[in-house]
């Protein structure tokens, strides 16, 4: 388990979520955090970035005279096209993502547990406003799903918990979450702490109420 000495801003913690995906995958990047995730993929990794709103091939987010206001993600945010770029209707694109065709998916999240549910579409408050969009597609759909969260809420609570308290999207489908403190991998015999980030394993053990695993190998890599 490798250390870091400062906790990773959002820009760093996206680059090496890029550089975790496999090459030749075929990836969807959640609305928020995870869209910065294009920005960082290599050309050699040949990712082929997937958005619910009807294309294949997006590259990085656009910027300047690249763009296109015709030319957006499910989050509305300006992209680009890679050469060999692909558009269709939204149902098509559905059936993508609930076909099993997609490896990753990289989601934001406001409870992971530590058995990969996933909860990311409402807190349950009278006041909030739900948007569960295509993540539970994507959380059933994807062979593997990538959660970038803060790790800690404002009261100093832990968002990884032992089980999630708010409505779930995805029941036992998380793999990974990726956080400004850690890199956590869940797995069958519980959840492994890969690599920390301006802590130490002993101080994040001490902050959360589920039991961590010191290290672990990365076979996804």
């Amino acid at each position: 388990m490798s250390n870091q000495t400062e906790k990773l801003g959002k820009n760093d913690l996206a680059a090496l979520v890029a550089g975790d995906i496999a090459p030749g995958s075929f990836v969807n990047l959640g609305i928020g955090q995870p869209t910065l995730v294009s920005n960082y993929l290599r050309p050699e990794q040949n990712i082929t970035l997937h958005t619910e709103n009807g294309m294949l091939g997006m590259g990085p987010e656009a910027a300047g005279g690249e763009v296109d206001p015709d030319l957006i993600n499910a989050g509305k945010i300006p992209v680009t096209e890679l050469p060999g770029a692909a558009y269709f209707h939204h149902a098509d694109s559905f059936a993508i993502m609930r076909g099993g065709h997609l490896d990753v998916c990289v989601l934001g999240a406001f409870q992971v547990s530590a058995s990969g549910d996933l909860a990311n579409w409402h807190t349950g408050a009278p006041d909030a406003i739900p948007a569960v969009g295509g993540a539970m597609d994507l959380a059933t759909g994807a062979k593997d799903v990538y959660v970038m969260m803060s790790l800690f809420t404002k009261d100093g609570l832990s968002k990884l918990v032992k089980e999630c308290s708010y409505p779930l999207t995805g029941v036992g489908c998380v793999t990974r979450v990726y956080t400004s403190e850690a890199v956590f991998l869940l797995k069958e015999d519980g959840v492994h702490v890969r690599e920390t980030f301006g802590t130490t394993f002993e101080e994040l053990a001490a902050k959360m109420d589920i039991p961590l695993i010191r290290g672990a190998a990365d076979s996804g890599k």
